[in-house]
């Protein structure tokens, strides 16, 4: 996107100037959600340094023990860049909602984590100057967000272009090749408890030949009170991992591939090479 503002600073440091930014939908679609996020998990603390422990894991096996700068290019509310950021990693980390990006570093100085975080779009990653790290990742499904292979393209070269010579990149995505796409699906994900509420929390899909319209609902229980309904809504591109692999490479990754059983989806990694262009096939499927 054009006219990115820039928010970058530390957690506990101070605001560089901001330039407009444009609002995107799903900025909007997660400025609304941030206050919520936590609800998808059961245990959202627990979540945090499990993940946390599988990228460093997965790190370390692929790209050694000097893989210790990090970008995170879809932070969202933490996830994974706190995990990360706690075994130590130096983390950078973006997102295009502001509110994801204040939720982020609240949590981050909870914990006296020193991450530095920037209002950032990962089809272009401008905030981040001509600066490279050893690992760049977007977790969560996060590149479906993108609204078609185009876009997509944009934020693997992006991706690419944050990356030193022999640093790596890690996604995560559903696998909608093994899903059924069809129809109206309900998908729960049951109920939370946070202090006196509760919470019944799901999402309905509405599918059509290139993804679905996702439409995320929170109901909030407080004893005694008339029940509130917060709806958030966005689209999602049901991009294959075959076809994530296949752009990955157009990109310039070599090495691709996809994992499966080492996170709660599954991972597609490669590496920028050491030599200028290299490209290679994705190797066999880890399982």
């Amino acid at each position: 996107m054009n006219g990115e503002r820039s928010d970058q600073r530390s957690a506990t440091g101070d605001a560089a100037p901001e330039p407009d930014l444009p609002h995107d939908p799903v900025a909007g679609f997660y400025d609304a959600l941030s206050p919520f996020y936590h609800l998808i998990y059961q245990d959202w603390a627990a979540s945090v340094e499990r993940q946390g422990q599988q990228l460093d894991a997965l790190i370390r096996e692929r790209w050694g023990d000097g893989a210790r700068t990090l970008l995170d290019a879809a932070c969202g509310i933490g996830t994974q860049a706190v995990g990360l950021a706690a075994r130590g990693y130096s983390v950078t980390a973006s997102d295009i909602s502001e509110e994801a990006l204040e939720r982020a570093r609240a949590e981050a100085e909870r914990r006296g984590l020193a991450i530095t975080f920037a209002l950032d779009d990962m089809r272009s990653l401008t905030a981040h100057g001509d600066r490279r790290f050893d690992v760049v990742i977007a977790c969560d499904n996060a590149i479906p967000h993108l609204a078609g292979e185009a876009e997509i393209r944009a934020a693997l070269a992006a991706f690419h272009d944050r990356l030193r010579p022999g640093g790596g990149c890690i996604l995560s995505v559903r696998d909608y090749a093994a899903m059924d796409l069809t129809g109206t699906k309900l998908v729960p994900f049951g109920v939370r408890r946070h202090e006196a509420t509760r919470y019944v929390v799901f999402q309905v899909w509405e599918c059509d030949d290139a993804g679905y319209d996702l439409h995320f609902y929170f109901l909030e229980d407080r004893d005694g009170e008339t029940p509130v309904t917060h709806v958030m809504r966005s689209r999602y591109y049901a991009v294959t991992i075959d076809a994530l692999v296949r752009l990955m490479q157009d990109a310039g990754f070599r090495d691709v591939e996809r994992i499966d059983d080492r996170f709660f989806q599954p991972l597609v990694v490669g590496m920028r090479p050491h030599e200028a262009g290299g490209r290679s096939s994705a190797r066999t499927p880890v399982r």
